[in-house]
């Protein structure tokens, strides 16, 4: 069954939230990436050194299993400035077919930002807003050896 993941959205300080976060509740981070990791793609604005070090995601799993997500919504990712584009819904579904069927029942009347498509960090990915202005992304990763 897919999993749903809380992912938040920083202006820029997203390292020393999640930092208050992990010591509140505990937990490891299991991935931490930033602009500066990313390589160049198709239809993405370059990241400037300004932004470089700025989280492009990052990941907690808490003590329970739940794991909370986020990123710096700035520089090449956007902005978080308006309230409710600061929180998103993040779906770990099983297989592609999976997280196509998620994708594109969710999506459907909504804005798609990023089809789903196979990215650098070795996962079938993608993101939308639905037709209620929620935002949503879906992700699979694909097993690792």
């Amino acid at each position: 069954m897919a999993q749903i993941n809380p992912y938040l959205n920083f202006k820029g300080n997203c390292e020393e939230a999640f930092d208050f976060y992990k010591a509140v509740f505990g937990g490891e981070y299991p991935f931490v990436g930033r602009f500066k990791d990313m390589p160049p793609s198709e239809g993405m604005p370059s990241t400037s050194a300004e932004f470089g070090d700025k989280i492009m995601h990052m990941s907690l799993v808490l003590p329970d299993g739940t794991t909370l997500m986020g990123s710096d919504a700035c520089g090449p990712m956007g902005d978080s400035t308006i309230v409710g584009n600061n929180v998103q819904l993040s779906i770990n579904a099983e297989s592609e077919e999976d997280a196509d069927r998620i994708f594109n029942g969710l999506s459907a009347g909504g804005n798609v930002i990023m089809p789903m498509s196979k990215t650098f960090w070795g996962a079938y990915f993608g993101m939308f807003a639905d037709k209620f202005g929620i935002y949503w992304m879906v992700n699979y990763d694909y097993p690792r050896d």
